[in-house]
């Protein structure tokens, strides 16, 4: 059952909290939602079967959750704060958080907001550059606002998510473009006082510069052989690092 947990700017940020022990935050990437990047690729019921439960959360913009259209609406840090309200309306005081993608900034952001409300910390498909002012606000917002032909972005790994969106029913996509103005009009928080690790597929050019954002996040590193941004998220070998580095514990 989706619950509404409302942010302090009056938003309704949808979630579902599946059963089991310590919940897990999960937090998804760009233009897709909770359920498909969690349950869909069998995260949601590997943490079930080790006793865990999750909360799996759909970000402003996306899925059911409230979609402003207005860029500064958007921010790493005020997405983390819809994560922040999502654990207050749960009564979760500390949780392990896991994100991807983009979701791996919002989790980052929530570090550096509320340290204390972080345990332990995996973030996966990042390096250290941000995708959208990479390859050009403005070619992303055309391709998403105005028909423009995702081509046009020559080999970004965004080109084919962009194209697929044009098929993709009940997207929003004037909710995404602001997004992708808001998100790249700030820095990315490329740092972490929680014990964190990183998973990257080794075909991924989203996580280029991979070495030097483990390094900065004092990360454990995990790199998948011959898997993508998309395949990474599914992969046996991201389950089999991730579940055994969340249920360790965490020295004082």
């Amino acid at each position: 059952m989706t619950s509404f947990a409302r942010t302090s700017d009056g938003l309704r940020i949808a979630y579902e909290r599946h059963p089991g022990d310590r919940p897990v935050l999960l937090v998804h990437g760009f233009a897709t939602t909770g359920a498909l990047t969690w349950e869909a690729t069998g995260w949601v019921r590997a943490l079930a079967e080790v006793g865990r439960g999750s909360i799996v959360v759909d970000l402003r913009g996306h899925g059911a959750s409230s979609a402003p259209h207005e860029p500064a609406a958007y921010s790493p840090r005020l997405l983390a704060g819809d994560l922040l309200a999502v654990l207050d309306a749960e009564g979760v005081d500390s949780a392990d958080v896991m994100g991807y993608s983009m979701g791996s900034w919002v989790s980052l952001a929530l570090v550096a907001l509320t340290p204390s409300r972080v345990r332990r910390l995996v973030v996966g498909g990042v390096g250290t550059v941000e995708q959208f002012g990479h390859w050009g606000v403005d070619a992303v917002r055309a391709a998403l606002l105005d028909g423009a032909d995702p081509a046009t972005l020559g080999d970004s790994p965004l080109a084919p998510l962009l194209a697929s969106l044009r098929q993709a029913p009940g997207v929003d996509s004037v909710a995404l473009a602001a997004c992708v103005a808001g998100m790249a009009a700030h820095p990315l928080p490329l740092a972490s006082n929680v014990p964190t690790m990183l998973v990257v597929g080794d075909a991924d050019p989203v996580t280029a510069g991979r070495d030097e954002a483990a390094a900065a996040l004092g990360a454990e590193l995990v790199v998948l052989p011959k898997r993508n941004h998309v395949t990474t998220l599914s992969a046996r070998g991201f389950k089999q690092a991730a579940l055994p580095f969340l249920e360790a514990a965490v020295r004082v």
